[in-house]
């Protein structure tokens, strides 16, 4: 065969492995208002930069006549291109080519992809619909999702992982983006182990696909995910925006911008933002964007736990990673979601070489036998871990509670917290006023002829002796009292103190993290 008819045969091959699975089944893609594969990874990446691997793989199935049903590609498109100029590998999974499922073939194309994430210490990208394991290959196809699962593992830690939920994504093939670093979901789309009929036929439930596993159920409920999106171009774009806040892998710094924000900007309405009140709540959120570059933030996990917040922020074009009780919510108390929901995100931060940057004002854990009963002391021990575990740089800022073991667990100075700062209406102390005077003067307050009075005297006298953030820092755990307006350029100032931190731990396999 002569150059040019090979050069014609290439050309013929690749217009039919762009097809995928033929016209019809990308107009019914279509008509259900998805994009098809090659679409979403042309959208997502810069134009003209996507390579892909592995066009003309086949499955290799010989069973129920698979071997007469052979598509290009098989079902998933994989390569690598740039997003912003920056290395990306990526994946998508081709619901016009067997409904998306994984066969062994499709499964190894995943696998090699992962392996050359790694290779380059880039982020790799996951855009999922699909239904499944490919039934006809049978034990072939858990083989190839368990090997996949192995790389997300393995890469954890190393690359970053994202999982676009753009369509069905069920069974074996949840544990895939459950292992990644960060999944969102487009609204239509779901995760579930098990469907609505094997659940009617279980437990004799009624559910629909939406209501087991749809995008919101897995962002307010299960928060397995942590972005719901209404379209796929939302979830393109919010990919993008993610990426620009992480390194490319854990040997490098995060991205850096220029600021155009004064980074020695005062603020004075920070200095009435905290209610005489001590039990009236007021927004964490307008803290949090009266401190960072432009207002700006990426929260994470918006929709689930909200009595604690985490994002992403820039200080002085920096990236930095933000953890925040929001005492809107629940006082905002810390309990199992909570906790769980923070130890993710700083153990995540951690691992990127992402600096933390922790708002405090939590008056304890949520009491209650719910709580105790679903484990909230090994819950919040998880957030206790990672906080001790992290080596990033961190400063701290109590604004106003912070008592018991939730001072403890806050990136307190005793985790190895490097800068703790206060503001004046700070109040640090082994428990709250009120209940730590019903315990210190339990007798007094019984045998006293006006109790409410005594009460009220006692809470006084304990919050001016214990309860403010001047006995605390007379005792070297705080660093500095600072005022609230000033907080923007303290903050920043302390990060670029603390920037070449050396901080290190024992030596081991790995730790044991009460999971």
């Amino acid at each position: 065969m002569k150059i040019k008819e090979k050069l014609k045969q290439l050309e013929e091959l690749e217009k039919q492995a762009i097809l995928g699975g033929g016209e019809a089944r990308i107009k019914a893609q279509h008509d259900k208002g998805r994009l098809t594969a090659r679409e979403r990874i042309d959208l997502l990446l810069d134009k003209g930069t996507f390579r892909e691997t592995d066009m003309f793989v086949t499955h290799r199935c010989t069973d129920f006549d698979m071997d007469k049903q052979k598509i290009l590609g098989d079902g998933v498109v994989t390569g690598y291109g740039k997003i912003n100029g920056r290395n990306v590998c990526v994946f998508a999974e081709d619901f016009t080519v067997f409904g998306g499922s994984l066969s062994k073939a499709y499964a190894e194309k995943i696998c090699k992809l992962q392996d050359l994430s790694m290779k380059m210490g880039c982020p790799i990208i996951g855009l999922k619909d699909s239904g499944g394991a490919r039934i006809q290959e049978g034990v072939d196809s858990l083989a190839g999702y368990t090997e996949v699962f192995l790389r997300n593992v393995l890469s954890s830690g190393v690359v970053p992982q994202i999982s676009a939920i753009m369509g069905p994504c069920a069974g074996g093939a949840v544990y895939s983006p459950a292992i990644t670093d960060f999944v969102i979901m487009v609204k239509g789309s779901y995760m579930f182990l098990t469907g609505p009929d094997v659940v009617k036929a279980a437990t004799h439930e009624d559910v629909t696909f939406e209501q087991l596993g749809g995008a919101m159920v897995h962002n307010e409920k299960s928060g397995v995910a942590h972005f719901a999106v209404d379209t796929e171009i939302e979830c393109i774009e919010l990919i993008k925006k993610l990426l620009s806040y992480i390194p490319q892998n854990n040997l490098e710094d995060p991205p850096v911008i220029e600021c155009n924000d004064d980074i020695n900007r005062m603020d004075k309405e920070l200095d009435d933002i905290i209610p005489d009140n001590p039990i009236k709540p007021y927004d964490m959120y307008e803290v949090i964007k009266r401190v960072v570059d432009n207002g700006e933030f990426l929260e994470v996990h918006q929709h689930y736990a909200k009595n604690l917040i985490v994002g992403f922020a820039r200080l002085n074009g920096k990236s930095i990673g933000i953890v925040a009780n929001q005492p809107a919510v629940l006082a905002g108390v810390l309990d199992c979601d909570s906790s769980m929901k923070g130890a993710r995100f700083v153990r995540f931060c951690d691992c990127f070489n992402i600096p933390i940057l922790t708002f405090v004002d939590v008056p304890g854990f949520l009491p209650g036998t719910t709580q105790e009963w679903g484990g909230v002391i090994k819950h919040g021990a998880k957030l206790l871990y990672a906080f001790c575990e992290a080596t990033v740089p961190r400063v701290t800022v109590i604004t106003r509670k912070a008592y018991g073991g939730a001072y403890c667990v806050m990136s307190s100075k005793h985790t190895r917290a490097d800068i703790n700062f206060a503001w004046p209406s700070a109040e640090i102390a082994g428990m709250g006023p009120d209940g730590a005077v019903k315990i210190l003067y339990r007798k007094e307050l019984k045998e006293a002829k006006d109790p409410k009075t005594l009460e009220k005297k006692l809470i006084d006298e304990y919050t001016e002796k214990f309860a403010n953030p001047f006995v605390t820092a007379s005792k070297g755990y705080i660093d500095a009292i600072i005022r609230p307006s000033e907080t923007r350029p303290r903050v920043i100032e302390a990060f670029e103190m603390i920037e070449n931190k050396r901080d290190t731990n024992p030596p081991c396999k790995h730790g044991n993290i009460p999971l």
